[in-house]
């Protein structure tokens, strides 16, 4: 019988790039003022950068095509330091406000920069809406997924038996393997939009079922389709 349903957050209960470009937004207004720059160009050209190679390099290239004389690792930190308004998505909202009335026991186990994390968190008010949060960075970046230790945190933290678990995610390059390797049921969530809808792996690295809609997660436990 499963007990507790446990959730990525990125591309799982929001769409995460409505957090890059919001953050982007800062840089650019913080680059605009200072270097007398339409802020609105640097911003979809940083847009444009992150669409094109993804987020690694954005800043060295806005710098470089600009000759901005910056520090990368400042701007680094007012991209990290942002809180724009965010919006967990109707689905994920519905369905945790439903499984909280049906009992389960709710967590959220999420990788990424602490801080950057933990202002999303704060930004959706998902605390509201769950048990347990695990930011893998608090425990040291070695432990983010798909090290087992954060899986494990959250089964002894509900006092529950692996099999008792469903960890619930988007991306099958870390999101599974791990859980899959505990004996935890796994399902993926495969959105319109987000950076790992055309991503499919080997079999021991993705879930146990595919879904396109948080919601279709009543008719599984239903069902009881996991056991």
């Amino acid at each position: 019988m499963i007990k507790a349903l446990i959730f990525d957050l990125d591309d799982t209960l929001y769409y995460e790039k409505e957090y890059v470009f919001g953050a982007l937004k800062d840089v650019a207004h913080y680059l605009g003022n200072k270097y007398g720059k339409n802020e609105e160009k640097l911003h979809s050209r940083m847009k444009g950068i992150f669409e094109e190679l993804g987020r690694g390099k954005i800043f060295n290239i806005i710098c470089e095509e600009n000759n901005f004389n910056e520090d990368i690792k400042y701007l680094v930190d007012i991209y990290r330091s942002s809180k724009p308004k965010l919006e967990i998505y109707d689905d994920s909202r519905e369905f945790l406000n439903w499984a909280k009335k049906q009992r389960y026991k709710l967590g959220i186990i999420t990788d990424g920069c602490s801080k950057v994390q933990w202002a999303k968190i704060e930004a959706l008010k998902v605390n509201e809406l769950v048990d347990k949060i695990i930011v893998t960075d608090d425990l040291g970046k070695e432990f983010w997924k798909p090290h087992k230790k954060s899986y494990l945190d959250m089964i002894s933290y509900f006092n529950i038996s692996k099999n008792e678990c469903v960890y619930i995610g988007d991306n099958p390059n870390k999101d599974f393997i791990g859980a899959r390797g505990l004996g935890m049921k796994t399902i993926r969530v495969i959105r319109k939009q987000g950076d790992h809808i055309t991503t499919f792996l080997e079999k021991e690295y993705e879930a146990d079922l595919n879904i396109v809609n948080l919601l279709e997660l009543k008719e599984i436990l239903g069902i009881d389709e996991l056991n």
